[in-house]
């Protein structure tokens, strides 16, 4: 199977970059909406992962890698909510802000400009590539 690759974006305030080097790994609960569970549903292990604090940071902070297939979310009421498990990698040198991803025109069809709130998303190996070679 060939690499996948995506985008995370998590308020600061309810879990930032700096608690998943912390923690080393999570689980990526608490997505309530129908298009990431979709990607969640589809991520496997091995798939890179950008991770992207919305808010107030406005910028990618680094890469993750996906250690596990999906799961029943633990902390859903409803059943169909699925979670996976991340894994931090190296922090990006420089972070990559939102203000930079609109700038640059590599980058124009990426889904974060399309669909701002939505909290998991799908990036091409070029964008992901693009977004890593601007955090270098």
């Amino acid at each position: 199977m060939t690499t996948q690759y995506w985008l995370v974006k998590s308020e600061p305030g309810a879990y930032a970059w700096a608690d998943l080097v912390r923690d080393g790994r999570t689980a990526w609960t608490g997505v309530r909406n129908y298009q990431a569970r979709i990607h969640l549903n589809a991520m496997r292990p091995g798939d890179r992962v950008l991770f992207y604090e919305s808010v107030t940071t406005k910028a990618v902070l680094g890469a993750a890698t996906v250690t596990s297939a999906a799961f029943p979310d633990p902390t859903a009421e409803e059943p169909g909510w699925v979670a996976v498990e991340i894994e931090a990698g190296a922090a990006l040198p420089r972070p990559v802000t939102l203000a930079q991803i609109k700038a640059d025109p590599a980058l124009a069809k990426i889904a974060l400009l399309r669909q701002s709130r939505l909290s998991v998303m799908p990036l091409t190996r070029g964008e992901f590539g693009r977004i890593a070679k601007l955090g270098a």
